[in-house]
């Protein structure tokens, strides 16, 4: 997987199981975009790729693919299909990037996202509001400062009572990962950075 793809329009594959998910974030991040990949997943994980908010396979996977592509399940394929039969059922999904692409940086896109999926069910505040993410974010806070123009604006306040202040709004109260769709998830980044939190540096 650290072997650099060439230019393609189309790729069809039956992948081995255990690099999907590192194909398909490649996919996500290869340039010059290509025009469709049609892929065999095991069943689970094409089921990830799709899931809505509130379905118990919703994740992390389910947000950032959906954000950079359209994916469509095409075909579930049997295990009666193979010699000798594995142990799990297959699909076929189609994926196809959105271009263009969305205008958020996604390394900061999924620092955010990282950091909420590994409690998906709890609330925002409950994840965000420990001392190991507190500390995170006020080292990236720093981070930035050393790097923003000497004239740049930049709250000092505790970082725990800014994200107290964003999380008391009646908009994201009582809001868990699990069940906010891409839309909520944009504004929460772009409310975040606003106030001067980031979640990569």
């Amino acid at each position: 997987m650290q072997t650099a793809w060439p230019f393609f329009d189309l790729m069809v594959a039956n992948l081995p199981y255990q690099i999907s998910s590192q194909v398909v974030f490649k996919l996500l991040s290869h340039r010059p975009m290509f025009r469709c990949a049609v892929l065999m997943f095991q069943e689970e994980f094409a089921l990830r790729l799709t899931a809505r908010p509130g379905e118990a396979l919703y994740c992390r996977l389910s947000v950032n693919t959906q954000l950079l592509a359209k994916v469509d399940q095409l075909l579930k394929v049997g295990k009666q299909n193979f010699r000798p039969p594995p142990k799990v059922e297959s699909r076929v999904v189609r994926i196809e990037l959105k271009n263009p692409p969305p205008p958020v940086n996604f390394t900061e896109w999924d620092g955010m996202i990282r950091l909420l999926f590994n409690r998906k069910n709890k609330t925002l505040r409950s994840v965000l509001m420990t001392k190991a993410v507190i500390k995170l974010l006020e080292e990236n806070r720093q981070t930035v400062k050393a790097l923003a123009k000497p004239d740049a604006m930049i709250d000092d306040r505790p970082i725990g009572d800014i994200l107290e202040e964003i999380l008391a709004r009646e908009s994201w109260k009582d809001h868990r990962a699990s069940k906010m769709d891409l839309d909520q998830f944009l504004q929460l980044l772009a409310e975040f950075n606003e106030a001067g939190i980031h979640f990569s540096c």
